[in-house]
C-alpha cells in the first residue's frame, strides 16, 4: 500500500469502531501518525493495538473525547494541543442515531452530539489546522440530512421527540453540512480545506439504538464499514480536491445538497448561535 500519508497527522472521532476504525486503519496503512478520538479507553485500545500490528505502524495514539459533553470537548482539544503535534487532517466521524434525551450540557442528544460537539471541537482546533496546511476537515454527514427541512433552534435545546430519534437525526445531519459550507467561507485562503459527505447507509454502532422494528428493516440495506469509509478516505486524501472546499460528497463524487443545506443565511445563524451555546457552555 502506498506511504502516501507518510508525516502527516490525523485525527479520527469515533474511531474505535465501524466507519471511523476503517478510515483509522487505512490513514495508519498509508503511513500517517492516527489519533483515535473516542469515548472508551477500553474499547479503544484493543483497536490501536489491532492496527498497530497490522500495519506495522506504531504511530497510533488514543484520545479521550465525550462529543456529549462540551466539558470533555475542551479537555481533550486541550490534551490533543499539549502534545504539540501538526494536524492535517481531523476528520468528524463519530456520530449517533436513534438515540432519545438530551447531552450533559442540555442540547437534545443528537444534535448536541453529532454538530454541536464536533462543532466545538474543530473551533478549538483551527488555529493548529491552519498552521499545519495544507490540511483538511472532513465532516461525516449523511443524505438523512435531506429529509430536513431546516433546524428548529428551540426544539435543539429540548429532549428528542419522535419516537425513533430520526427525525432530529436528519436536523443534525444538515447541521453537519451547513457547518462544513460555512466554515469553508472563514477558511478561504488559509490552506485548509473542508468536505462533507454522505458515506452510504452503513453498519455500524450509530444504529444500534434504533427501535425495533424499524432496525431488522434497515439492516437489510446496510453496507460493510469498509464500503463506507471510502469517501471518508478519498475526502481526507484525494490530491485531486486540494483545493475544493465547502463540498457535499456522496460515492466520491461532489453531490448537491438540499435546498436547507444551501441556505446562507441559516448556515450563518447555526455558526452564529453554536458559538453563543459553546461560549455560554464555558
Amino acid at each position: 500500500m502506498s506511504k502516501d500519508m507518510e508525516g502527516r497527522v490525523c485525527v479520527v472521532t469515533g474511531a474505535n469502531t465501524g466507519i471511523g476504525r476503517v478510515t483509522a486503519r487505512e490513514l495508519a496503512h498509508r503511513g500517517a501518525h492516527v489519533v483515535l478520538a473516542c469515548r472508551s479507553k477500553d474499547k479503544t485500545h484493543p483497536v490501536i493495538d489491532e492496527i498497530r500490528s497490522a500495519s506495522g505502524n506504531d504511530r497510533v495514539d488514543y484520545l479521550h473525547l465525550d462529543l456529549a459533553n462540551l466539558e470533555s470537548v475542551r479537555a481533550a482539544a486541550a490534551e490533543l494541543l499539549a502534545r504539540d503535534l501538526p494536524l492535517h487532517v481531523l476528520v468528524n466521524n463519530a456520530g449517533l442515531a436513534g438515540h432519545k434525551g438530551t447531552t450533559a450540557d442540555g442540547f437534545e442528544i443528537a444534535f448536541g452530539t453529532n454538530h454541536l460537539g464536533p462543532f466545538l471541537f474543530t473551533q478549538l482546533l483551527l488555529d493548529k489546522l491552519r498552521a499545519s496546511a495544507p490540511s483538511r476537515v472532513v465532516v461525516v454527514a449523511s443524505k438523512a440530512h435531506y429529509r430536513a427541512q431546516g433546524i428548529d433552534f428551540h426544539a435543539v435545546r429540548k429532549p428528542t421527540r419522535s419516537v425513533t430519534g430520526l427525525v432530529e437525526y436528519g436536523v443534525s445531519k444538515l447541521a453537519n453540512v451547513l457547518y462544513t459550507a460555512e466554515l469553508a467561507k472563514h477558511l478561504d485562503g488559509s490552506g485548509v480545506t473542508t468536505y462533507s459527505l454522505h458515506p452510504g447507509v452503513i453498519a455500524t454502532d450509530v444504529w444500534r439504538r434504533v427501535p425495533w422494528p424499524v432496525r431488522p428493516i434497515m439492516n437489510a440495506f446496510l453496507k460493510s464499514p469498509e464500503d463506507g469509509a471510502k469517501t471518508t478516505l478519498y475526502c481526507a486524501t484525494a490530491p485531486e480536491i486540494q483545493a475544493d472546499s465547502g463540498l457535499y460528497y456522496d460515492s466520491c463524487k461532489p453531490r448537491t445538497p438540499s435546498e436547507p443545506a444551501r441556505d446562507a443565511h441559516l448556515a450563518t445563524e447555526l455558526w452564529n448561535r453554536s458559538e453563543q451555546w459553546c461560549a455560554q457552555s464555558s
